[in-house]
């Protein structure tokens, strides 16, 4: 990583956590080390508490961004996503690019948490409904070294804080 996105990752988790303390989330945090799949990151977390979460940042024909927050065993079906979302047309993946400019996160470190960084709110975060019932999820605070954990309601409260409302999506049974 770059050290200009470093500083600016530093000064946005602050942010982030200063946003949390206004909104009284607690947000408990423990050191999770970096990993490249989720196969990889349920060996080296061990006994966490929490749901985990994979997360994926997808654009649809108009360039419209979708921040799916989904349980991390699930597969979704990009061919018929775009009906459930509201989506023009199916999504793909957007580059990493496209992540590090708009949620100042880097590809490995996304998270519905990145849209404290979206400032012109052009990101939906949709939420698998499968995760609402979860006393706890988990999500990178904007550094993919580490875990925090919301419960639902707090997820949403924070979404809600950056200016939008997240989307919560029923997507069939899980895998």
């Amino acid at each position: 990583m770059s050290d200009a996105l470093t500083r600016s990752s530093d000064d946005a988790r602050s942010r982030l956590f200063e946003r949390f303390s206004s909104l009284g989330i607690a947000a408990p945090t423990v050191p999770y080390p970096a990993h490249s799949t989720i196969e990889e990151g349920k060996r080296l977390r061990g006994q966490m508490a929490g749901t985990f979460t994979k997360n994926l940042l997808l654009k649809d024909k108009k360039g419209r961004l979708f921040l799916f927050a989904i349980h991390e065993d699930r597969d979704l079906d990009l061919k018929t996503l775009h009906t459930l979302v509201g989506a023009n047309g199916r999504l793909g993946f957007a580059s990493g690019e496209r992540m590090i400019e708009v949620l100042g996160v880097a590809p490995g470190a996304l998270t519905p948490l990145g849209v404290i960084n979206d400032h012109e709110g052009l990101v939906t975060v949709v939420i698998d409904e499968a995760l609402v019932d979860a006393d706890q999820v988990n999500f990178h605070p904007l550094v993919n070294t580490e875990s925090t954990g919301l419960s639902p309601a707090e997820l949403v409260t924070f979404v809600r804080s950056c200016g939008r409302d997240p989307v919560v999506v029923g997507l069939g049974p899980q895998v």
